[in-house]
C-alpha cells in the first residue's frame, strides 16, 4: 500500500458495486449518514442485528464467509474507515481512524469481501475459532471480535483544510503469520470460563475485487459517525444474555389465548 504523500490528501480506494438488496431496517433507524450490514455470503442473507445495552451484535457461523456492507445515505462521498478485529481492512496496519478507507458516493455503497491484498484481489473474511483468526496469527488477539466504521464527510471548499498524517502502526503481512505462542495462564483462564472460544475472522482464498486510488480530503479531524458491530457465535451470545435462551421457555405451561371452539359455549352446571 503506497504512502500518503499530500499532507492533506488522503489516499483511499473506491471499487464497483453490486446490486444492494435485503437490507435490514433496524439499522436504517440507527445510523444516520452510513448504515453497516454483515453479508453471510455461505448462507446467503444479511445478519440479523440484535441489539444489548446499547450495542449491535450478530451471530456468526464458523466457517462462514462474510462481507461488510456500506451504504451511503447521503448526497454527498464520504470516506468508511472501516477495521475488523481492530485490524483495518485496506492496509493490515492496527487499526486508527486516521488511515485509509473506502469512499461511497453520493447514494451508493461497496462491498468489503476481505483483506484487501491488492488493487486487484482480497483475501476473504470467514467466521473461526480466535487463534485462527488473522488479527490472532499477526499478534494482535485482543480485539477479536468487533468490526467498525469511522465516518468521515468530505471537505468543502468553504471550510479549512488541516494538516493530514498516517499515525503506523503494526504493519500488515502478505501471508498469515505463524499461529502465536501459548497465552499466559491469566488468559488461558479467562477462555476456559467461556462456554466456547470466541469467534474471529480468518484470512481466506484470494479472490478477484478490483479497486483503484481516488483523492479525499476530509472535513474533519474526528469522524462525523462512527459504527460498532460485535459478532460472536450464537453459543457465546446466549451466554452473555445477549440473545435470550430458548430452553428456558421450552417447558413453561403458559396460557393459549386460542386453544379451540368457533362459539361461547354454555358453562357447566
Amino acid at each position: 500500500m503506497r504512502r500518503f504523500v499530500p499532507l492533506l490528501m488522503i489516499v483511499a480506494l473506491s471499487m464497483p458495486v453490486q446490486a444492494l438488496a435485503g437490507r435490514d431496517p433496524a439499522l436504517s433507524t440507527i445510523h444516520r449518514l452510513a448504515r453497516v450490514e454483515i453479508f453471510d455470503r455461505t448462507a446467503g442473507y444479511t445478519l440479523p442485528v440484535h441489539v444489548h445495552e446499547n450495542r449491535l451484535y450478530v451471530v456468526g457461523e464458523p466457517g462462514h464467509q462474510y462481507e461488510v456492507r456500506l451504504d451511503n445515505r447521503t448526497s454527498e462521498r464520504l470516506l468508511a474507515v472501516t477495521s475488523v478485529d481492530g485490524v483495518n481492512v485496506i492496509t493490515g496496519k492496527t487499526a486508527d481512524e486516521r488511515q485509509s478507507g473506502y469512499v461511497l458516493d453520493p447514494w451508493d455503497g461497496v462491498d468489503i469481501e476481505g483483506w484487501r491484498k491488492s488493487l486487484d484481489e482480497v483475501a476473504t473474511f470467514y467466521f473461526t475459532r480466535l487463534k485462527d483468526s488473522y488479527a490472532a496469527r499477526t499478534g494482535r488477539p485482543d480485539n477479536v471480535g468487533v468490526i467498525g466504521v469511522a465516518v468521515f464527510r468530505e471537505r468543502r471548499p468553504c471550510c479549512h483544510p488541516y494538516p493530514y498524517q498516517d499515525r503506523d502502526g503494526v504493519s500488515s503481512q502478505s501471508a498469515p503469520a505463524p499461529e502465536r505462542a501459548e497465552a499466559p495462564a491469566a488468559a488461558d483462564e479467562s477462555l476456559a470460563r467461556r462456554p466456547q472460544e470466541k469467534l474471529g475472522t480468518g484470512h481466506g482464498h484470494r479472490e478477484t475485487s478490483p479497486a483503484e486510488y481516488v483523492d479525499f480530503q476530509r472535513g474533519s479531524h474526528v469522524p462525523i459517525e462512527t459504527i460498532v458491530i460485535y459478532y460472536d457465535s450464537h453459543k457465546n451470545l446466549v451466554a452473555r444474555g445477549v440473545i435470550p435462551d430458548s430452553r428456558r421457555y421450552a417447558d413453561r405451561d403458559d396460557p393459549n389465548p386460542f386453544p379451540d371452539g368457533m362459539f361461547t359455549p354454555d358453562p357447566a352446571r
